[in-house]
């Protein structure tokens, strides 16, 4: 909140990730991805991509060590839009979180950059 009492969103809205001129929310990505059996943890991000401007990367930790990017990939298409589903899938031991145990994106973002 400013002097003048307005508030200002400063970090949900820096989540969204826009898909070719579509607003893609990482948490509607994510509660559908959360409903999969073998997902533990998810955390949905944009990442660059030359065609559309920015492109969903979902990151999951697993409880089945067998389950493939193409099965996410799959599961997501049947109750995704298209241009919602994730283009790449990453599999972590775990997410990176904060000390109050909140995931942090902006980590996993900078990942991307780096590589």
């Amino acid at each position: 909140m400013d002097e003048d009492g307005y508030f200002y969103i400063v970090d949900r809205k820096k989540d969204l990730v826009i898909v070719g001129g579509y607003n893609v929310y990482p948490r509607e990505v994510e509660e559908v991805l959360y409903n999969h059996p073998d997902v533990v943890e998810v955390a949905v991000v944009g990442v660059p991509d030359p065609n559309q401007g920015e492109a969903v990367r979902a990151y999951i930790v697993s409880k089945n060590p067998s389950l493939t990017e193409e099965a996410v990939i799959a599961y997501c298409r049947e109750h995704l839009a298209k241009y919602k589903v994730p283009c790449s899938v990453e599999f972590l031991e775990e997410l990176p979180k904060n000390t109050t145990g909140k995931i942090l994106r902006r980590a996993l973002k900078e990942q991307v950059v780096k590589n």
